[in-house]
């Protein structure tokens, strides 16, 4: 593109919220270009708002009732001026009417034509139309309202084991592998019933399962004139449950002569749609036969993994759709594209990978990014961001660049260990520990990998020194500003001997009495079964140094009611500090047991009643939160006792039943 070249729009307003909303805003601001933000009701007070020229209100938090309302939007952008409109990804980036109905009020969609959406959001119909245009496709049957008898016939021709897949939709709801013909006629049913509830089409095409599959995906960019060029491809292989955690660029797989061809075949995909703007044509690829690939699919928007083909080719691929659809040319030709190092990515998402990736949420009380050479970060949050379960899990993207591929890994390993987000459970150091598993770092990877690899993890345990930085941060807080009576200061001091002060913390799976005397410039501390150290302490703000026996080590620390969050070179835990009288409930005894909250959501249901009797295992609460019901059981046999009804919201940890344990209970 000619960069220099002015663009006929001055205003362009960012359909989207988050870290796309963030970056987007990013370009615009760099072009010159007003940016207007949209924003719900639970976003009033987000970055992306902030950062924006302007915003305009949508609606409630519900996304339904404010980004995707098609009519909610285009008035949103006819109020502002705006004679453009970035969609961003999700939400209505890929929706054919949205495009359409932009296009009829007058206003450019940063995109391609409804056409081509509809075309490539139908999985059979995009699979037919790229193989008229010579685009390879995994073997398979693809024809509108095929029958499970008539899938049932082919798959013994496609051969075993195959992929059943519906046409509508993705994020892998209704996909079912199946190895035995005998497993087929009931994975039909399943998946009809799931593609038909996630996207009201129960449509089904069958493909050849290929063995050890790499999903590797080829960026294209393409004009108004009909040249189309690609930008190389990325390895998103490193899944769960077929949502992307890593992505890199290039793929480690592939050799100049297969990157040619694949790219190739990523243009005529394009082509097959008469395509425009950026674009990602995605490719399924046997590790075990890395020279062919398959067509997958085509996202017809920018893709979340994108920076790291802007890291690699010095393209800014926002900055190429805006002028893509201002009208002006593609100015680079095919050969002018150079993939110069590598770059990789994590996304950072709101979960907790200790209890099976359950969403979590919070305020995020305190933010630090890393900020190193080759270390770019897209993100929405700041301090004070609230992260609720309306949206998405995902915050941020970390991503490294470096001249190879090793030195990326490493540098993107460091960014995110100083990625600290204080106040939000997030899954940095399970990112951190898939990029230390061999099989990664050597680059031998398929789609499975990731969730073989999730079993072994677990959450590093929390330190004594984490426990002794928790305590000292309480304490500190009762120590006046200004000198008063010394007996009102928590020295610990008695006649005739110290009577330390006692701060019981739980983190993790250990409960703990911290115990301190002294003052903060010369105190004892020691953890109850531990050596007692020697201890000076100096906080400022939301940094705390510690210097135990001598050595001197920093912390980052974040309180609310009842929370302490400590961050150190090792990791960010949370801690919870333990009244006595909170040990146990003055009607508990022992034996009874809590049931809490796993994640921030709604409560949906209470299939036991309050009163009840109930044997171990029995469900008692509900709970959901961005779109997943999370059943809660009894741990114990005795009788309910409900703390919440359904519609409540709670947050991760809150109690919302007990279970009072009784000896005539059922076992």
């Amino acid at each position: 593109m000619n960069t220099a070249h002015p663009v006929a729009f001055d205003t362009v307003l960012v359909a989207n919220r988050g870290e796309i909303a963030v970056r987007v805003i990013r370009t615009l601001r760099a072009m010159g270009i007003r940016s207007v933000a949209v924003y719900s009701d639970a976003d009033a007070g987000a970055r992306h708002v902030r950062e924006a020229d302007t915003a305009v209100r949508l609606g409630p938090a519900s996304a339904r009732e404010s980004y995707l309302s098609i009519d909610k939007v285009i008035a949103a952008a006819v109020r502002s001026g705006a004679q453009a409109v970035h969609p961003g990804y999700g939400f209505l980036s890929e929706n054919s009417a949205f495009a359409a109905a932009l296009e009829a009020a007058g206003i450019a969609f940063l995109g391609p034509s409804a056409r081509a959406i509809e075309v490539m959001g139908d999985k059979i119909t995009a699979k037919n139309a790229v193989a008229a245009y010579g685009v390879p496709v995994v073997p398979g049957i693809a024809k509108p309202g095929l029958t499970d008898a008539e899938l049932i016939d082919a798959a013994t021709e496609i051969g075993y084991p195959v992929l059943v897949k519906p046409s509508a939709g993705g994020g892998g709801k209704g996909m079912r592998r199946v190895e035995n013909p005998a497993d087929l006629p009931a994975a039909l049913v399943s998946a009809r019933r799931e593609a038909g509830a996630a996207f009201g089409d129960d449509t089904l095409f069958l493909e050849r399962f290929v063995t050890r599959p790499r999903h590797i995906e080829v960026q294209i960019l393409a004009d108004q004139f009909g040249h189309v060029l690609h930008l190389g491809e990325r390895e998103c292989s490193l899944q769960r449950r077929h949502q992307k955690v890593i992505e890199e660029a290039p793929s480690p797989l592939l050799d100049a002569q297969t990157r040619a061809r694949i790219g190739a075949a990523a243009c005529n995909t394009a082509r097959s749609v008469d395509y425009v703007g950026a674009g990602t044509v995605e490719f399924i690829v046997s590790a075990d036969k890395p020279d062919e690939f398959f067509f997958m699919e085509m996202n017809t928007r920018l893709q979340v993994e994108h920076p790291v083909t802007e890291l690699v080719t010095g393209v800014d691929l926002v900055e190429c759709q805006v002028r893509i659809a201002a009208g002006q040319k593609l100015a680079a030709a095919q050969d002018d594209i150079r993939l110069t190092g590598h770059a990789i990515e994590a996304r950072v998402y709101a979960e907790d990978p200790g209890r099976d990736f359950l969403p979590t949420g919070g305020t995020v009380l305190a933010l630090f990014e890393p900020e190193s050479p080759g270390v770019r970060v897209d993100s929405g949050l700041r301090a004070g961001t609230v992260v609720g379960t309306d949206y998405d899990p995902m915050l941020s993207k970390v991503i490294a660049h470096a001249a190879d591929r090793a030195a990326a890994i490493a540098k993107l390993d460091a960014a995110l260990r100083d990625t600290q987000i204080l106040g939000v459970r997030t899954n940095t150091d399970f990112a951190r520990f898939l990029l230390a598993d061999p099989d990664v770092l050597a680059g031998r990877l398929d789609t499975g990998l990731l969730d073989r690899r999730a079993v072994d993890f677990s959450p590093a345990p929390v330190t004594d020194e984490q426990f002794i930085a928790a305590a000292a941060q309480q304490w500190l807080r009762n120590w006046p500003a200004t000198p008063v009576d010394p007996w009102q200061q928590p020295t610990g001091w008695r006649v005739g001997a110290h009577a330390p002060v006692g701060i019981r913390l739980t983190g993790g799976d250990r409960t703990a009495h911290v115990y301190l005397s002294g003052t903060p410039e010369q105190a004892t501390v020691w953890v109850e079964g531990g050596e007692k150290r020697v201890l000076t302490v100096e906080s400022d703000g939301d940094t705390l140094t510690l210097a135990l026996d001598g050595l001197c080590t920093g912390y980052r620390v974040a309180t609310q009611p009842g929370q302490i969050w400590v961050a150190d070179r090792t990791g960010t835990v949370l801690l919870r500090e333990v009244a006595e009288a909170d040990v146990r409930g003055a009607d508990a005894h022992v034996g009874d047991a809590e049931i809490q909250s796993p994640m921030p959501g709604s409560v949906i249901a209470t299939p036991a009643a309050d009163g009840e009797i109930v044997a171990a295992g029995t469900p008692i609460v509900v709970v959901e939160a961005m779109k997943m019901e999370h059943t809660l059981t009894a741990p114990i046999a005795g009788r309910v006792e409900l703390l919440v009804e359904p519609g409540a919201q709670v947050k991760l940890e809150q109690p919302l039943a007990r279970i009072i344990a009784e000896e005539n209970a059922q076992s």
